[in-house]
């Protein structure tokens, strides 16, 4: 079976991948290749995303699969799922071209109707507002649940979009929508002693915790993660009595920073 492709065209704050899952649901198809991330059937199965980018440059690098190492993954991953229909995302005609080269894709004629322009698909309101979000908000589309992007994307914003469609509200399609707090816009930093200051009035709220003897954090945007020591009061199961603490510790710091913590380790050093 010859795999069908599909492109979708529009430049960039347009609102492809906001629009993209909906494509895919009234034309069957199977995959998404945007922006570096090759999606199937609602989940991230390879890729790096481009919006994780520093730069520009390295942003369209990343979404076209410039380097070997960053296309190899995702070229064998699409050969082993080997689905029937892919949509390429990109800002221009040689841009989905070029990625379909470099994933080994068929890539259909110019005058076929798989080839699809945003402007087709959406009013200039909605490209307008779409571009709003972009430049304005800094917010990403990426067309799949968050529970997909959660360590793809630790250190970022990272909010659920649900779509409802249908009379009866039922079926939803959800999207996430992604803020890099390190690489757009500026700088974001929450102090050491911010998280520290959660980390013990956490700690104070939770029976059974007697004081946070140390906090270690490693703020990246690849994985953020806490290594936190902790006293415990001897008349609590140490089992149970961390399980709450690093639920809520988790939750709070989410919360508070709107970082996307990947783990929250307890040491228990004192009982007593």
């Amino acid at each position: 079976m010859t795999m069908e492709v599909y492109t979708l065209v529009g430049s960039s704050g347009t609102g492809k991948s906001f629009h993209a899952m909906e494509l895919c649901k009234n034309l069957g198809i199977e995959a998404v290749i945007d922006d570096g991330l090759f999606i199937y059937k609602n989940r991230v199965i390879e890729g790096i995303s481009a919006k994780k980018a520093a730069t520009k440059i390295g942003a369209t690098k990343a979404a076209i699969f410039f380097d070997d190492a960053m296309k190899e993954p995702v070229r064998l991953a699409i050969k082993e799922k080997n689905p029937a229909s892919v949509l390429i995302l990109g800002t221009s005609r040689g841009m989905v071209e070029k990625i379909a080269e470099r994933l080994e894709l068929p890539f259909p004629s110019w005058d076929s109707p798989n080839h699809i322009e945003i402007e087709s698909i959406t009013t200039e309101e909605e490209r307008a507002t779409a571009r709003e979000q972009r430049d304005i908000y800094g917010k990403h589309i990426i067309p799949a649940p968050s529970l997909q992007l959660k360590r793809n994307f630790a250190g970022y914003f990272l909010d659920p979009l649900r779509i409802f469609r249908g009379k009866d509200q039922g079926a939803a399609t959800e999207r996430t929508v992604v803020r890099p707090t390190f690489s757009y816009m500026g700088e974001y930093y929450v102090a050491d002693s911010v998280i520290d200051d959660i980390a013990k009035c956490v700690a104070e709220a939770t029976e059974g915790i007697r004081r946070v003897i140390f906090l270690g954090q490693t703020p990246s945007p690849e994985a953020y993660q806490l290594s936190v020591v902790v006293a415990i009061e001897k008349d609590f199961s140490l089992w149970k009595t961390m399980e709450r603490y690093q639920k809520s510790l988790m939750k709070a710091v989410e919360e508070m920073t709107a970082f996307n913590v990947v783990t929250v380790d307890v040491e228990v050093r004192n009982v007593g």
